[in-house]
């Protein structure tokens, strides 16, 4: 795995575990530090907010944000700069239910720089900015066109969207009575050419708001159409220079999206959608013959331990947490995966009481670690390529190449 795809999984399940988050009134705070704001002012600045929060009608919020912002202030005193990123302080009481109830601070470093600076006191956690961190950025424009119609779309990420469909007007090759060839072909030029230049501002319209995330484009369709319409210089001057490839495909309505997207192999070979491809092309192909593949977590567990695993397979929607228990009585410890906040704990075999929780992990984290130790790669893979989905919805979220089936090495 590499340490960016990790960090990015442990934000993720960061910002979720802090959108579960409610306090009984607006006394959650979250503070947003960009890297060059000054340390002073915003301590200055929140000495003046504690001294307003005594004017807070309510007892109970008056004491929770006085106490989060005083939190905050201590928490503060340990920089005399923000992170190279900024940073997010987030303070407050949570409402546990049942009359129960954790103060808690935490300082979130994001994984790209914090776009502005903001103090928010509400009965949540204020996560939109840093949510917006975990949007794929690079997008792709497709384009596909034939001389009845033609559909525009964007892949982003691992998703297709298509954005607009144009049909054309230009008559078939076989003229009505009483034209003259010449005048029907003549006239059917000007329709190809009016269709194309529909197309282009449809296109123009779709893409130009994404320019700068747009990674190039792709234009799929049956010769010479795409050909003319890529020469004739029909799309605006900036999308024109990002066309990184033509592609022979059958279908030109949405479902020749993915036909493009499925021909433009070489040219996306490093995009994640064709990397998930790729690796259960190659999983299924083992599965199939009985081969080098395993999935499940104990069975992958297993393999894992034995370092019998060349690359490891996890959904990044999997939601498992793998917890140790101690039975108090004798000691005796047992490990179990659990879905997630899964809180009832086993019957200790021995003295026929309840054993108590002493660590909680991500099984996701948990076996990517495990992984790591023994020298196997770790790829994550999401669920909105249709290669994802089937990992989840098939496999179980966890699944190997191996490198050798033990007893066979």
């Amino acid at each position: 795995m590499n340490s960016n795809s990790k960090l990015m999984y442990e934000f993720r399940r960061k910002l979720e575990e802090l959108e579960k988050m409610k306090g009984r009134g607006t006394e959650l705070i979250t503070l947003y530090i960009p890297p060059d704001k000054n340390i002073a002012d915003i301590a200055s600045q929140l000495r003046n907010e504690l001294s307003q929060a005594s004017n807070i009608k309510s007892k109970q919020t008056r004491t929770n944000v006085m106490a989060g912002l005083d939190a905050i202030l201590q928490r503060l005193k340990h920089y005399k700069k923000p992170p190279e990123n900024g940073m997010v302080i987030i303070s407050g009481v949570i409402d546990l239910g049942g009359g129960r109830e954790k103060h808690i601070t935490e300082i979130i470093e994001p994984p790209e720089p914090v776009p502005l600076y903001k103090y928010h006191c509400d009965s949540t956690f204020y996560l939109e900015p840093l949510k917006e961190m975990l949007r794929e950025k690079k997008i792709y424009g497709l384009i596909v066109i034939d001389r009845r119609e033609a559909t525009i779309g964007i892949l982003r990420g691992k998703r297709i969207e298509a954005l607009s469909y144009v049909t054309s007007t230009v008559p078939g090759k076989h003229r009505q009575g009483g034209q003259s060839s010449v005048r029907f072909e003549r006239l059917r030029q000007i329709a190809i050419h009016e269709f194309y230049k529909r197309v282009g501002e449809r296109a123009n319209e779709a893409l130009l708001p994404h320019l700068e995330d747009l990674q190039g484009i792709l234009i799929g369709g049956p010769s010479p159409t795409k050909e003319e319409f890529y020469e004739g210089e029909y799309l605006h001057h900036e999308l024109q220079k990002r066309v990184i490839g033509l592609f022979d495909i059958s279908y030109t309505d949405e479902s020749g999206l993915y036909e493009l997207v499925e021909k433009a192999q070489d040219a996306l070979q490093e995009l994640d959608i064709m990397r998930e491809k790729r690796l259960m092309k190659k999983f299924l192909g083992e599965i199939v013959k009985d081969g080098l593949a395993a999935y499940g977590e104990e069975e992958v567990r297993k393999y894992l331990e034995m370092g019998a695993v060349d690359t490891l397979l996890l959904s990044e929607d999997l939601r498992l947490e793998r917890v140790r228990y101690r039975c108090p009585m004798c000691g005796k410890e047992e490990e179990l995966t659990v879905k997630e906040n899964g809180k009832k704990p086993p019957v200790c075999r021995e003295d026929g009481i309840n054993m108590e929780e002493v660590e909680r992990k991500d099984v996701i984290l948990e076996l990517s670690e495990l992984a790591e130790n023994v020298g196997t790669n770790v790829e994550f893979l999401s669920t909105e390529s249709e290669e994802g989905a089937m990992l989840l919805n098939a496999f179980g979220g966890i699944a190997a190449l191996l490198r050798y089936r033990p007893g066979n090495k």
